[in-house]
């Protein structure tokens, strides 16, 4: 377990907000570097089969230019495998894709795709690269995970910061808290992301098990009212808040 809970920003949507009219403005790279100022611990991008909002110049732009740690969102796909092998990114969460979703929709199958996914977390892991999986909140899934050989997993927790304030909602955070302390036992390094806000935070940041948070349409949305800098300045502070909160009971 750590005690700082790492948060890592996604700059995706930047990347989508420049592509929607062409041009260089606005710059993930540039994105990249204020979050590291209002105290992101990494920088996640997703590089998806369509280019649909990051580019493979903004990759290596990312790699050259960036201190912090890059964490590479890809398909378990060669094309992937090929340009993460040759990038060298800090991490490799391998999460699922369709040509048609607005977004990543649900986690990855580990137990149905052990056999297509074993190459890809062999080849990233025998590269020197951090591999993760974004899954469902599922013993099975974390097993598999485990059984395929990769050190972290990423809890999906979109149907969390879906469901509506009550019941579904504290049933849906049950089943991260399970996840998690289940996943910690079996060896693996917890991390969590999707669909995040300052709303929802808080009570998944508590949870000691998870080491970092993966964070990003929210806080690019946010950033159009208060400034991209105070948006995750005010999600480092909710997220040391409540993992004080919890050392503290």
């Amino acid at each position: 377990m750590t005690s700082k809970l790492r948060l890592g920003v996604n700059i995706d949507h930047v990347a989508t907000i420049r592509n929607a009219r062409g041009g260089p403005h606005p710059d993930p790279v540039r994105a990249a570097r204020m979050a590291a100022r209002a105290g992101a611990d990494g920088i996640t991008a997703h590089l998806r089969e369509d280019r649909r909002h990051i580019s493979d110049p903004d990759i290596a732009r990312l790699r050259a230019e960036i201190d912090l740690p890059l964490n590479f969102e890809m398909a378990a796909t060669d094309e992937m495998l090929s340009i993460a092998l040759k990038s060298k990114p800090h991490a490799a969460c391998i999460v699922p894709e369709k040509r048609e979703e607005r977004t990543t929709e649900g986690g990855l199958d580990v137990v149905g795709g052990h056999n297509h996914l074993k190459r890809f977390v062999h080849e990233l892991g025998n590269a020197g690269i951090r591999v993760s999986l974004f899954i469902e909140a599922s013993k099975e899934q974390l097993d598999a995970a485990v059984h395929l050989g990769a050190p972290v997993v990423e809890i999906h927790t979109g149907a969390y910061c879906d469901a509506t304030a009550g019941v579904l909602r504290d049933h849906e955070l049950a089943r991260i808290a399970d996840a998690v302390t289940y996943g910690r036992s079996i060896g693996l390094e917890m991390h969590a992301g999707h669909g995040l806000s300052f709303e929802t935070v808080s009570p998944v940041a508590a949870m000691v098990e998870i080491s970092e948070l993966n964070i990003g349409h929210f806080l690019i949305g946010e950033a159009i009212f208060t400034g991209l800098e105070n948006s995750i300045a005010e999600m480092r502070r909710l997220m040391d808040m409540a993992r004080q909160k919890d050392s503290e009971n």
